[in-house]
């Protein structure tokens, strides 16, 4: 193993997929659910209809689902990317503060130290 597509994933790389995996199925099967009971009052579907509309109801709510997903990681790093721009700026002001006060001191000590 030497090359870097050769190594391992890491730890937290298997249990982040393990997590997708397992909140994708519990996804499907709130779906499976509530696409049987909303077929559940549908008294006039005969089997293989009910079926279908079973299997488009809980696909659209999986569909449903991700892209419901997808608008809130996009807002998550819109937000991510707002805040590391403050900081930055912030850090930005802070550092001239910083050095404004030392060289402020320093000025200060020079002229004491001349008298």
């Amino acid at each position: 193993m030497t090359t870097m597509d050769q190594r391992p994933p890491s730890p937290r790389t298997l249990i982040e997929e393990l997590e997708g995996h397992l909140l994708i199925e519990a996804t499907k099967a709130e779906g499976r659910t509530e696409a049987a009971r909303f077929t559940h009052s549908l008294a006039c579907l005969t089997d293989t209809q009910r079926e279908e509309v079973e299997e488009h109801f809980a696909d659209s709510y999986v569909a449903l689902t991700r892209r419901s997903w997808e608008r809130t990681a996009r807002r998550g790093r819109e937000l991510r990317a707002e805040y590391e721009a403050r900081y930055r700026a912030l850090r930005r002001r802070l550092c001239a503060l910083f050095l404004l006060g030392a060289a402020f001191a320093l000025v200060t000590v020079v002229s004491v130290s001349r008298r």
